[in-house]
């Protein structure tokens, strides 16, 4: 099929349009137009302005119609969030973040009601307050009027294709970051629904990845120029699309999705739900061909994002000069502590950290940065170990995709924490995986495995081996 590809990819600071084509020699990216994804606070409240969003997805799609014939539109987003529709299929109001405080206790108060270990038992993902589960059951104890009035939620991805093509779907791998998927049978649970006083009728058409979700709307035809172009359910959840492109030539595989967020974990055929793996909160999470993501969510690149923005015009490569001049292992921290959710003072928060430790308090910039890589490389080697014990993997490479994967110490000092090989790249997994999934739909590609074999080759991929001692 002639023309390219066109990934949708919102993320919760940015969004961006891509267009894409499948060859022989690889898979080249071009980005259409790039626009911030502001967190609208309205009182107490944030929302998502998904106007705006979609505002800026339509200004992509005229100016790729002058630059190439499109073959089809795929949309991945950032998970949980979801929009509310009204029997007259209007948007009720605009939807809730992830990030708003009204989810804060509410696991606890859902679970005063539901048991615990059974919705684990059923669900197989892991308990955080923001989930759509959660978030479903504070709307309902709060009175919400717009969750009392919707006829259709629709979760972001699938919100965004419904504004394009007029059909409502719910795509299976943002479904599962809800916590409202049967891990076993891959549908939505009615029991855990029936639990927030919704049911599967409150849901579009259940699809997954690589299936037809509608054609561009006559009215998009028209102010775009663009013809009935199909939109494509990919693997909405974004961090499912990225997983697709790890460029994996076997099995024993894991992955690192690095960015201001880590994701690390395994594809497996079937999910894994065990009492160990509640306990340490892994998750099951969706994944393309009919895998599971078994996954452990760690904080990433936040912490250095977050010092680095009271630290003034400093650059990357400067931090890393101060990390390697600094004395290894001096200071060491749990990335995942809570004290480093959201604090107002990130380095403060560090200090503050170790001295209740007992740990040596990291005073120049350069030993706060070394605290920061030694601290995630140790937690990477942590989870690495964690997920070979819960899931009986024979783990022999480590591939790191997404923004994380062009820091190399970071990449190094994992692969000496963890003993293992890793394997750094591509940077734009997330964009390389939306557009996989649409060749394969579109009838470019044949399936995962073999694009995946072609990234490999094709990719400039950066290969990290531990240090001899």
């Amino acid at each position: 099929m002639a023309g390219s590809f066109f990934a949708v990819d919102l993320g919760a600071t940015s969004g961006r349009t891509i267009l894409g084509k499948v060859t022989q020699e690889g898979i080249s990216l071009e980005e259409v137009n790039r626009f911030p994804n502001h967190l609208l606070r309205i009182g107490n409240s944030y929302y998502w302005d998904i106007y705006e969003l979609y505002r800026n997805i339509v200004e992509g799609l005229k100016k790729a119609s002058s630059m190439t014939e499109i073959a089809s539109i795929g949309i991945d987003t950032w998970g949980v969030d979801f929009v509310c529709v009204g029997k007259d299929g209007q948007f009720l109001r605009l939807p809730r973040s992830y990030r708003d405080p009204y989810t804060e206790g509410a696991p606890e108060a859902f679970f005063k009601r539901v048991d615990r270990s059974e919705v684990y038992r059923l669900t197989g993902i892991q308990v955080m307050n923001f989930n759509s589960l959660f978030q479903f059951d504070a709307m309902r104890r709060s009175e919400d009027s717009a969750l009392a009035a919707a006829d259709k939620i629709l979760f972001i991805p699938d919100a965004i294709s419904y504004m394009l093509t007029g059909e409502m779907v719910c795509e299976y791998t943002i479904a599962t970051t809800a916590q409202i998927v049967n891990a076993a049978t891959r549908r939505l649970e009615p029991s855990i629904l029936s639990a927030v006083g919704l049911s599967e009728e409150h849901f579009g058409r259940f699809v997954y990845p690589g299936e037809k979700v509608g054609t561009l709307s006559p009215e998009l035809q028209s102010l775009t120029g663009l013809g009935p172009v199909p939109v494509i359910a990919v693997a909405g959840h974004d961090t499912a699309s990225a997983v697709a492109s790890v460029p994996a030539s076997s099995e024993d595989f894991a992955y690192l999705s690095s960015g201001t967020w880590s994701l690390m974990g395994v594809e497996t055929q079937k999910p894994v739900i065990t009492p160990e793996m509640e306990r340490l909160n892994f998750t099951n999470e969706g994944g393309v061909d009919g895998t599971i993501r078994v996954l452990k969510n760690i904080c990433g690149m936040w912490l250095l994002e977050r010092c680095k923005a009271n630290w003034g015009d400093v650059s990357y490569s400067t931090l890393i000069d101060e990390a390697l001049a600094a004395e290894p292992g001096r200071s060491r921290i749990n990335p995942d502590a809570p004290e480093f959710a959201n604090p107002d003072n990130m380095e403060k928060a560090i200090k503050d950290y170790c001295k209740a430790h007992g740990a040596p308090v990291p005073e120049t910039r350069g030993q706060i940065v070394r605290c920061i890589y030694e601290s995630l490389a140790a937690r990477y080697a942590e989870v690495l170990e964690n997920l070979r014990s819960l899931t009986g993997k024979k783990i022999e490479t480590l591939h790191i995709i997404g923004g994380g994967s062009r820091n190399d110490l970071l990449s190094q000092w994992t692969a000496d924490a963890a003993g293992v090989k890793v394997v750094a790249g591509p940077s734009e997994a997330t964009a390389c995986g939306n557009i996989m999934i649409q060749a394969i739909a579109a009838g470019v590609a044949k399936d995962v495995a073999s694009l995946r074999a072609m990234l490999s080759s094709s990719s400039e991929l950066k290969t990290f081996y531990p240090s001899e001692k």
